[in-house]
């Protein structure tokens, strides 16, 4: 890490966020293999607001010795999943309960040996066990389990768990970094160290494919309208003739890889961009860090880099696994 220069390496900018709400939720399930299964159903389709009703990811993972020791209700190894949608929804409260409802129905009562608990005990909550609980047919029941109140669904592998309520609150969604490399698996071993730091800071989640964005976007588009958002051309590099001096791509660089990360709040988004910077800056051929945003079109949470330079965070640095 000595003989990289950071804020050579890294661009004088800030990464472009906006508020969300969100919802955080544990499974678990009775061993890793089924509790994998559940959160990468219940995490589909959920990468980008754009085209998805929400984004979400695992946020925690907690392994079976953890969970033995009293890290799970129940003891047995889980998951804990945040889903972000973004608050500038003039529905966003009623649209996060939907969200909820349809995912933890379809993707957590249906995983075999799951169970839902609750995460977040706000003010504001949503009354979400007994509305899943009609599956039940009327043969549900509430009764006090692992310590929490919740209700129990006959279905037919046994039973289903889930808590009674579920509280939302007030999140940071979009912070994000832009490697740009030499070469593509330059870029690409930079983002994918960068995730995996992201991954071990509590409170946050990545959302893409392994964490990592190939296709980073502007806010709407230069040729149509109706959409909300584009590619950024400026910023591909096999559009360099053709778009001249309008490429913002220093010259050595052929690709860009992208990490968005949500999180509980703008503490929690600088601690996991400090942990990516870090992480991916030893990257050979790794040519700039730097990160997107549309001139405060798209949110007011600004995320600026440079300050988060002279800290490095502790622990072992992340490789690609």
């Amino acid at each position: 890490m000595a003989s990289v220069d950071l804020r050579t390496l890294v661009e004088d900018t800030y990464a472009e966020a906006f508020r969300s709400i969100y919802a955080e939720v544990l499974i678990t399930a009775r061993d890793e293999e089924w509790l994998q299964h559940c959160v990468h159903a219940v995490t589909g389709h959920a990468t980008s607001t754009i085209f998805c009703d929400c984004e979400a990811g695992a946020a925690q993972w907690i392994g079976s010795e953890e969970a033995a020791d009293g890290a799970t209700p129940d003891g047995r190894p889980g998951c804990v999943v945040q889903f972000h949608v973004p608050r500038f929804r003039k529905d966003r409260v009623p649209h996060l309960q939907r969200v909820l409802l349809h995912r933890l129905s379809q993707n957590v009562l249906t995983c075999p040996t799951a169970r839902c608990f609750n995460r977040l005990d706000t003010p504001e909550y949503y009354k979400l066990g007994r509305k899943l609980a009609l599956f039940g047919d009327g043969y549900q029941f509430r009764d006090v389990r692992y310590g929490e109140r919740g209700w129990v669904v006959p279905i037919l592998a046994g039973e289903f768990f889930i808590s009674r309520r579920f509280g939302y609150r007030d999140g940071v969604m979009g912070g994000n970094l832009w490697f740009m490399g030499r070469t593509e698996a330059a870029a690409l071993e930079a983002a994918t160290r960068a995730a995996r730091a992201v991954e071990l800071i509590p409170g946050c989640v990545t959302t893409f494919p392994g964490g990592v964005a190939a296709s980073a976007s502007k806010a709407g588009s230069r040729k149509y309208k109706f959409l909300i958002a584009s590619t950024y051309a400026e910023y591909c590099p096999t559009l360099r003739e053709r778009i001249g001096a309008d490429c913002r791509l220093p010259p050595d660089v052929c690709s860009v890889q992208e990490i968005v990360v949500n999180g509980a709040d703008q503490s929690t988004i600088e601690s996991a961009t400090r942990a990516a910077i870090h992480a991916a800056a030893p990257t050979a051929d790794l040519v700039r860090i730097t990160a997107g945003n549309y001139g405060g079109r798209l949110g007011k949470t600004f995320i600026h880099l440079h300050p988060l330079l002279s800290d490095a965070p502790e622990g072992p640095v992340p490789h690609p696994s």
